[in-house]
């Protein structure tokens, strides 16, 4: 039985969409959205290289995207999609934001601040921790990313 709904499919294929747009942009592709009552009120992808910005992660551009739309820094009942497991800036910025689930592709046995390197998006020091899901098109996530390093290790 599938632990994630037709709607969380929904929303990581466009995640998976805006990934593509990074990888087309020569950036790691990485998308993300962050959906409040069934909308996407927030989406980004990559753009670190693209926009002179180290703090330019999919997650992060969502982010400011939903706070624009809503015109509030806290993002309170809503799920964020990623294609990859988030970094520590990443995972900081969502519990600083308050955003309730996190549902991500592909794990990141590096840098994964989701639970694989570390976990701060359910820390109990904190004072807000994010519900977590992961693998929810994790084969093909992960796919798109190997392929991406593959080619760049060719150049």
């Amino acid at each position: 039985m599938d632990k994630f709904s037709s709607q969380d499919h929904q929303f990581m294929q466009r995640a998976f969409e805006l990934a593509a747009i990074a990888e087309n942009n020569g950036e790691v592709p990485v998308g993300a959205v962050l959906v409040k009552d069934d909308l996407i009120i927030g989406e980004g992808f990559n753009q670190p290289i693209l926009t002179h910005d180290p703090t330019a992660h999919a997650e992060i551009i969502a982010l400011r995207d939903a706070g624009q739309q809503v015109q509030n820094y806290r993002l309170v009942n809503t799920t964020l999609y990623v294609t990859l497991e988030p970094c520590a800036m990443c995972a900081m910025a969502l519990v600083h934001a308050r955003v309730t689930r996190v549902v991500y592709a592909a794990a990141d046995p590096r840098t994964g601040a989701a639970g694989s390197v570390l976990n701060l998006l359910d820390n109990s020091s904190f004072n807000h921790q994010c519900e977590l899901q992961s693998g929810l098109l994790q084969e093909e996530c992960s796919a798109q990313l190997k392929t991406f390093f593959k080619r760049k290790r060719v150049k």
